[in-house]
């Protein structure tokens, strides 16, 4: 595309004394807590994952790594955009190209970009084509929770989760009842939105939700002086019912809107976007212990230029079947399979291509749990138009003693992504590109050091091959071609501790990894290799307090003749929340709090301390929502 996104899509002394100062206040919090504790005694909620097994699963039986970001989170932090919500979490870095509705890759420990899924409901958003699924574009108001599970998911998932899964679960305002917000806040941002639903009777409700943001930006580019805008306008529309035995819910979600920025010259620019799902899913039970689900979705992701006719396009069909049962109190049983045909087209610089590939995927998956064993096995079979055919797989194994407060695990699993259209047809396209694998392997404890504290330690170690690099063929006239030469190998140890109470919530996590491209021995681009984050709340009657804090080393970006360095950085959002009523509440948040000048790609800006405001109200809040 004729835009500094285009950019954005090729290939791609940390700061101790403020990783030992956070550590030190780490240490500190935790004392605090724990001194308290005793009035504090909150149990936690039990949270259920159903992206890291495809069925809903207890977290404390889910061995897979997993980051889930609830709603009480969401509303706190005031955030603007899906990506700003993960990137305080150890392993989650985040690249943006500038200001609001910019794009935006999330890196999951190490993997590139293009080797996260993203789903919406379950449904895949990444593009055919080269372009990223758009983090950016996910409205904070239209979340109810957001789950992450890092590492390869392949087997249950298909192509491109060899980093892991970003499942972003939308609200369901028919329970939580009608909620309004505004507000408004740095850069001139302005935003609103409604959430809500209607119980229809005989077991039917529906689920409304709609959310509009504008905002006057800044420049994109460090050698820019022209602000540069966005607007973004989402919708959330889910029916569900019961009819006969069979549960059924027909969705709809999409977000739109126009994106402002600079060019590679400094022109200023603009793109219109969209990307929807509409889905129709029949659960039924069969017999006592059974599930059976069909669902059929269909994807619209599209990006136009409107200086030129330049623009990007998926169209994606899909059927998606799985049949699971509890074969006993400790034994599951899961089967599933789907086919996908994708319509992928794109134009750029007067070159375009058109492609259509048909997908097949199925698996087999196998959950035990007996006393203090844990175990998972998943076998994964694809077979892709162009790519040809991959088996993945999964093997997670724990074990729990010490009165089951403490838990040792070990995982095993491998990954695979298929070429996208633009790696067989764009530039440089090679129709005979194989699919990028991976292995992985984990091993970790976990240990609960109270009712309300648990304590993470893990080691991975992630092999990437056949990755796909453009090799240039000649420099006069340039020339090249893309093909699967390149290899990469990380590894890492990740440690995380959290506490729950009442009055305090307090969460550390850390990460050292080294992602490495075994060619030249250099570091992948646009990963840090250490990061710590710290988020804190305190409750004072109506009021919440809360400090996130994110401390990442410097990170190599492309740059000519030569790669650059991006320096390290701390980052802290100040937030409040004054519950005035039962019904309204008023939140603020101070971004960047520190003041901190820092890069997330070479050349791009970031915001400035900015403050951002809002009003909720929640009719309903006073009597449980109804």
């Amino acid at each position: 595309m004729s835009s500094s996104n285009s950019a954005f899509f090729t290939r791609s002394g940390f700061l101790r004394i403020s990783i030992h100062g956070l550590w030190g206040a780490a240490t500190l919090i935790a004392t605090i807590i724990t001194t308290t504790s005793r009035a504090d005694d909150a149990q936690p909620e039990m949270n259920v994952i159903v992206t890291a097994t495809r069925v809903p699963t207890p977290a404390d039986e889910v061995l897979a790594p997993v980051v889930v970001i609830d709603r009480a989170t969401i509303e706190r932090s005031n955030a603007g955009d899906a990506a700003e919500l993960l990137r305080f979490h150890a392993g989650l870095d985040i690249a943006s190209n500038g200001g609001p509705g910019q794009p935006t890759a999330m890196f999951i420990r190490g993997a590139e970009s293009n080797q996260t899924l993203v789903l919406v409901d379950g449904i895949r958003i990444n593009p055919g084509t080269i372009g990223l699924p758009g983090l950016q574009n996910i409205r904070p108001d239209m979340i109810e929770r957001i789950e992450v599970v890092k590492g390869p998911r392949s087997a249950l998932w298909g192509s491109d989760a060899i980093g892991g899964v970003v499942n972003v679960v939308t609200r369901r305002g028919s329970q939580d009842g009608w909620i309004t917000e505004a507000g408004y806040g740095a850069y001139d941002t302005q935003r609103a939105s409604l959430n809500g639903g209607v119980d229809l009777g005989q077991s039917a409700a529906l689920d409304v939700g709609v959310s509009w943001t504008q905002s006057d930006g800044f420049p994109t580019r460090t050698t820019d002086y022209i602000d540069r805008g966005y607007e973004n306008l989402s919708a959330n529309l889910a029916l569900r019912a019961d009819v006969g035995a069979a549960e059924v819910t027909v969705r709809h979600y999409r977000t739109e809107g126009t994106t402002e920025y600079s060019d590679y010259f400094l022109t200023p620019v603009d793109q219109d976007y969209v990307t929807s799902t509409t889905a129709a899913e029949m659960r039924l039970a069969v017999g006592a212990a059974g599930e059976a689900r069909v669902s059929v979705n269909h994807l619209e992701d599209e990006i136009e230029q409107n200086q030129s006719p330049d623009f990007l396009k998926t169209d994606r069909n899909t059927l998606d079947a799985q049949y699971d049962w509890q074969l006993s109190e400790v034994h599951g049983l899961g089967v599933g399979a789907m086919y996908s045909r994708e319509r992928a087209s794109s134009e750029s610089f007067g070159e375009g291509f058109k492609s259509d590939t048909d997908a097949v995927n199925v698996y087999v998956q196998d959950r035990i749990s007996v006393g203090p064993h844990l175990a998972m096995l998943a076998l994964g079979y694809t077979d892709h138009e162009t790519a040809g055919s991959a088996v993945t797989w999964n093997a997670e194994y724990g074990y729990a003693f010490n009165q089951l407060r403490t838990r040792v695990y070990g995982l095993a699993g491998s990954g695979f992504r298929a070429p996208d259209a633009t790696d067989r047809f764009g530039y440089g396209g090679n129709p005979g590109l194989k699919p990028e694998r991976s292995q992985n392997y984990e091993v970790g404890v976990k240990h609960a050091l109270a009712p309300q504290q648990s304590l993470t330690l893990s080691a991975f170690h992630t092999d990437i091959e056949d990755l796909i690099d453009f090799t240039v063929l000649s420099y006069d006239p340039f020339e090249g071609i893309n093909q699967n030469v390149a290899k990469a190998r990380i590894q890492g140890i990740e440690a995380s501790w959290v506490y729950t109470g009442s009055l305090w919530q307090a969460r550390v996590e850390a990460i050292y990894q080294d992602p490495r491209d075994l060619a030249d021995d250099s570091r992948l681009l646009r990963r840090a290799q250490e990061s710590l984050t710290v988020g804190l709340t305190r409750a004072f009657g109506p009021v919440l307090l809360g400090l996130d804090v994110l401390a990442t080393g410097d990170r190599k970006d492309f740059g000519f003749p030569q790669d650059t360095t991006l320096d390290g950085y701390v980052l802290a959002n100040l937030t409040a929340e004054w519950r005035a009523t039962p019904s309204l509440s008023l939140i603020a948040r101070v971004e960047n709090l520190l003041g901190e000048d820092y890069e997330l790609a070479s050349t791009y800006n970031t915001p400035d301390r900015g403050l951002y405001v809002s009003m909720r109200y929640a009719p309903g809040a006073g009597n449980g929502g109804k």
